[in-house]
């Protein structure tokens, strides 16, 4: 059996009828750039979010920055990330002018650690990047009290965790600001590049838009130097019709999940996700720890199972950041980088191939 890592071919089947209706009505409209279909896809997508605003803009990596830029935090501000995530979610704190700062992450989770993210803020932290990472997502209660204590902004990077929640409520508008990537492997993703930022806070969303727009409201009417990152008209066409689809996707890859921790044997050199009571996970990834993980690796490859590696590398140990110093620091982040590995999940699967990747990852370690 020949299990993908990701199936977009087989999901773009299962909604081709829709997907090329919403494409033709595009083009019959020449509705290229922002317009009624992004209009239409930011209204839903606020709604399904929980939020009272929501810009579409170029890609996810644009959405951190431009959140961050309407912050104003101040010069030589600080801004604290988590050790284990994607360089965007760091990149974009610096290229903005600010001082990264990188703190630990649970062991149990792999999202930011609560008391190392304490230890961390200084008279110069001015916002926390709660980064919901493989769609479980942070502990929201514990930062949002951290962040009112320290006077603290809380920008959600949501790019991994779409429909996702916590005690109930959907995260990207628990903080000041939430961000997504609609990067095309996405539990909701475009075909092609494009992500957005939502929120409840009037005034962030309308100096975001500037941002975002050469720092104009109307055409000629530039009242700062901004940028150009806007979504298309395609791309909107296309999320409004799988935002439809998400929450059943979401469900298939928690079903496929669960199969997972059912089947697959726990042991002493094998952790599978825990997943927090308060939690509702989206399971963008499903992710296992082994300190033998490239011999696990090379046996799933061997058996036609694809899988993935996020991240090798953690961000303070990039030489990127060398210049921060942190790479020598004693961080469970480390442990993650080396040991995690992603196997197949997604709406496409059928539970017959998580039963089979379960027997496999099973012989392995009972083979070894």
């Amino acid at each position: 059996m020949k299990v993908p890592f990701l199936d977009l071919h087989k999901q773009f089947l299962s909604i081709e009828t829709e997907i090329r209706s919403a494409i033709d009505s595009v083009l019959a409209e020449t509705a290229f750039i922002q317009g009624k279909y992004v209009q239409e896809f930011e209204a839903a997508f606020a709604e399904y979010q929980q939020a009272a605003f929501c810009l579409g803009v170029g890609n996810g990596t644009d959405a951190i920055e431009i959140a961050l830029e309407a912050m104003n935090l101040g010069e030589g501000a600080e801004v604290i990330v988590p050790a284990n995530s994607f360089i965007a979610s760091s990149e974009a704190v610096t290229r903005t002018g600010y001082r990264v700062v990188f703190c630990d992450v649970d062991p149990v989770s792999y999202t930011i650690d609560i008391q190392d993210l304490k230890a961390r803020i200084t008279p110069a932290t001015k916002a926390i990047v709660a980064v919901h990472l493989y769609g479980h997502p942070c502990d929201m209660t514990s930062i949002c009290a951290v962040a009112a204590e320290y006077g603290l902004k809380v920008l959600e990077d949501c790019a991994q965790a779409h429909g996702a929640e916590w005690d109930g409520v959907r995260v990207g508008a628990i903080g000041t600001v939430g961000t997504f990537s609609f990067y095309p492997g996405k539990n909701l993703g475009a075909y092609g590049d494009a992500g957005a930022i939502v929120s409840n806070d009037a005034e962030l969303m309308e100096r975001c838009k500037m941002i975002a727009n050469h720092g104009r409201l109307d055409k000629y009417d530039h009242q700062f130097e901004g940028r150009n990152s806007r979504m298309d008209g395609l791309q909107g066409a296309i999320l409004n019709v799988k935002l439809r689809h998400l929450d059943g996707w979401i469900e298939r890859r928690n079903l496929i999940a669960k199969t997972y921790i059912q089947n697959i044997h726990q042991n002493n050199d094998l952790v599978l996700p825990s997943i927090n009571d308060l939690a509702r996970h989206s399971f963008h990834l499903f992710v296992l720890r082994t300190s033998r993980r490239e011999e696990l690796q090379k046996f799933l490859n061997d058996h036609e199972v694809a899988t993935g590696i996020h991240y090798p590398i953690a961000l303070p140990k990039l030489r990127a950041y060398e210049y921060l110093g942190q790479q020598d620091e004693n961080l469970f982040g480390w442990t993650v980088a080396d040991n995690l590995l992603s196997i197949p999940i997604g709406d496409q699967m059928d539970i017959e191939d998580a039963a089979y990747v379960s027997e496999l990852v099973n012989r392995f370690f009972a083979n070894s």
